[in-house]
């Protein structure tokens, strides 16, 4: 199956408008949202921005329901009253009330999830930690991987809300074990790169944010991924 990932959003609402006019040329099959939808550099106060941008993935869901969505640290900081760098008083009611239209806009067969499997590939903000998975899953379901992401996906905030787990880490760094790295492929965004990355079973996504004066960091395009072959490119709307 071929996937169109779009990684952290940030606030650019154009983003799904893109992402839309490449699934609209049949380029993938289904799409993945690594969501950070919220938040950017001295936005807090652009309510009107919080609302297009959720308008804009409140639409995308609606015209492509099979959009497998995946919960960011910012995503669940409004809901989970967690403080978090960028975060917004004035639009904290905002994200709570749009992130809720997300959420039944999205087909209860499809439901927002912390970690998202495709084949052999798991889809997540930050990543599946082999030693989160050891702490968090009972070690009879460790080898059944399905089982593993609906013991994830059953998880609160007291689990979640740290830097070993599937919204939070950051798995570039040095002596990272994800968890069956022999078998899968994990996708990911959270950490800014200059280009999509692939680090042996590790393919990392967040090239569209950008630095304080709004120059991109990345080269801002999508992951187009074969979740069968594992082949991928970038791709842009032209």
């Amino acid at each position: 199956m071929k996937v169109l990932v779009i990684p952290d959003v940030h606030l650019k609402p154009q983003m799904f408008r893109q992402a839309a006019a490449i699934m609209n040329t049949r380029a993938a099959d289904r799409a993945v949202c690594l969501m950070d939808i919220p938040d950017d550099w001295d936005r807090e106060y652009d309510i009107a921005l919080y609302e297009e941008t959720y308008d804009e993935a409140i639409r995308f869901a609606a015209r492509f329901p099979n959009t497998a969505w995946c919960y960011g640290n910012h995503d669940l900081s409004y809901f989970w009253h967690c403080l978090e760098s960028g975060y917004s008083s004035m639009a904290s009611a905002t994200v709570q009330r749009k992130l809720l239209e997300l959420r039944r806009t999205v087909p209860e067969d499809h439901p927002i999830q912390f970690v998202q499997k495709i084949d052999n590939v798991l889809f997540s903000h930050g990543g599946v930690l082999n030693y989160f998975v050891e702490e968090y899953v009972p070690k009879s379901k460790y080898h059944d991987v399905d089982a593993v992401v609906e013991e994830i996906n059953k998880l609160g905030r007291l689990e979640m809300w740290n830097d070993m787990s599937p919204v939070w880490l950051r798995p570039q760094r040095p002596g990272i074990r994800l968890y069956k790295p022999r078998k899968l492929l994990q996708v990911v965004g959270h950490t800014p790169m200059d280009k999509i990355t692939r680090e042996k079973n590790l393919i990392s996504t967040d090239v569209f944010s950008t630095y304080r004066d709004g120059r991109p960091i990345g080269t801002q395009e999508f992951l187009l991924l074969d979740t069968v072959t594992w082949e991928y490119k970038g791709v842009k709307c032209l």
